[in-house]
């Protein structure tokens, strides 16, 4: 491959110029911070050796394992994951899951064959407990640091990050008590899922110390992390009654606030919704959405730390550090109606 044709591919897949690609590669100045960090990740990516003056910018590539993108809070954590490696030194390589694409397994043949010097993965399948955990611990066996967001394994020997999700829930159904509801729902993923059964673990809890409620079952309704979820759910416990629903993410909370409207029912006056994460422009809603904020910065922060930690060297351990949500009261819930 001739130097023109390099440069135009190095160029088209950092999308900068070529001209942009040479002053990188050349060491001039008048390159921003980014767009360097930009064309360097490209020339990685695409097997290309880095000139030797550069080399030494980039302490490795490190995996960053997510779902699709659609639900704002992982591009959130992507950024905020992606920002904290680059401060250390590392080129993070992100791959994203969408339906009918590569599954997980195959992202981590391609990061292993990038010889990625460690991976951290996002509400992958160590979320679910149905799914095999020996994809991870194989790679704990092989030497490679991990760090596992948003779910949690004793099988595996690898620190985890996790918003306390039975805090969480508690925290929404105590301000929608307080607000005067004695009718609540939990509108929630698939009840194998790791954040799913802690959740339902803190409403039950919660509605018992609250309310009196022996039994939160039939407060319960199980859906899809998606607006159309949420709106199902949430039609299935405004029929049985419920005043106010707390959900298990921004998204489904959205679909909750359809389906009460679909219903002629206002959101607050007649029905409170809760969401879950606070994700970008949640604030910006119609209304703004009261929802339980997970501490994405903190988590993301620690993932890097505990997966350098191993590169370092530090032996794998099984280890949960679990972060407190924060209630953030907005205009989707308001007191019982009468």
């Amino acid at each position: 491959m001739n130097g023109n044709a390099r440069l135009a591919d190095i160029a088209a897949q950092a999308g900068v110029s070529e001209a942009t690609v040479s002053r990188v590669l050349n060491g001039r100045s008048g390159v921003s911070a980014n767009t360097r960090r930009l064309v360097l990740t490209a020339l990685d990516l695409m097997g290309y050796e880095r000139p030797q003056r550069l080399r030494q910018r980039s302490n490795g590539l490190i995996g960053l394992v997510t779902p699709e993108l659609d639900n704002p809070i992982f591009p959130a954590f992507a950024q905020a994951v992606e920002r904290s490696l680059t401060q250390h030194g590392y080129t993070p390589v992100l791959c994203t899951q969408s339906p009918g694409g590569a599954p997980e397994d195959e992202f981590t043949e391609l990061l292993l064959e990038r010889d990625v010097s460690g991976i951290v993965y996002v509400s992958g399948l160590h979320a679910d407990t149905t799914a095999r955990m020996d994809r991870y611990t194989r790679l704990v066996d092989r030497g490679l640091p991990i760090v596992l967001i948003d779910g949690y394994s004793e099988r595996v020997e690898a620190p985890f990050i996790s918003p306390d999700d039975r805090l969480a829930a508690r925290l929404a159904v105590r301000h929608l008590v307080d607000l005067g509801h004695r009718r609540i729902g939990l509108a929630v993923g698939q009840r194998r899922f790791v954040p799913v059964i802690r959740k339902i673990e803190g409403f039950a809890a919660a509605l018992a110390d609250l309310l009196g409620v022996a039994d939160c079952e039939p407060f319960v309704r199980h859906s899809l992390f998606s607006v159309e979820g949420g709106q199902a759910a949430a039609s299935a416990l405004i029929e049985a009654g419920c005043t106010a629903i707390v959900c298990a993410s921004d998204l489904m909370a959205l679909g909750a606030i359809r389906a009460a409207r679909d219903r002629g029912l206002s959101v607050p006056g007649e029905v409170s919704v809760v969401g879950f994460d606070d994700s970008p422009l949640i604030p910006f809603t119609d209304p703004p959405l009261t929802t339980i904020r997970k501490p994405i910065g903190p988590m993301a922060v620690a993932a890097v730390q505990t997966l350098l930690e191993g590169i370092a060297g530090a032996p794998p351990k099984n280890l949960e550090l679990v972060f407190q949500p924060e209630l953030i009261v907005r205009r989707s819930t308001a007191p019982a109606p009468r």
